[in-house]
């Protein structure tokens, strides 16, 4: 997929860090031929796009030695939706739903989300509709439609 297009020409809201300097810091949490396409970086927390998953980091103290790493796989991810910010203080925002069963195809799925917070001037409408896009094609090919 082709993150860096998307986000060119958004505004500069977000923190957009180099990949190369994400890679760095990051690379050890990457698997084996996973690339970085783009990442943003939110004060201390970090969220790279890769052609595989979202990996998002948390580092928490005083000091953020201490970090927490996530991820969600891209051909996980069932549902998203979007907030846009209003007026005064919120922040827009998207949330996606992604199954954490390791089989797809199980009886019982399960699932789980995650949200990601935007600055008010961010926007998100690009990013969302990549993601819904996704989401779809997740659908479809989980359900053989």
């Amino acid at each position: 997929m082709a993150f860096k297009n998307l986000m060119n020409g958004l505004p500069g809201n977000m923190n957009e860090v180099s990949v190369d300097q994400f890679q760095t810091e990051y690379g050890p949490y990457l698997m084996d031929g996973e690339t970085i396409t783009i990442g943003f970086k939110l004060v201390r927390d970090v969220v790279l796009f890769t052609d595989k998953r979202i990996v998002s980091s948390d580092k928490q103290g005083t000091t953020g030695q201490k970090m927490r790493v996530t991820s969600i796989k891209l051909s996980t991810i069932i549902d998203v939706t979007a907030e846009t910010a209003g007026f005064g203080v919120d922040d827009s925002e998207i949330t996606v739903t992604f199954i954490i069963t390791p089989y797809l195809h199980a009886n019982t799925l399960q699932e789980d989300s995650k949200k990601f917070e935007f600055p008010k001037k961010y926007n998100i409408q690009p990013l969302y509709k990549m993601l819904e896009e996704l989401s779809h094609t997740n659908f479809e090919r989980i359900n053989n439609i």
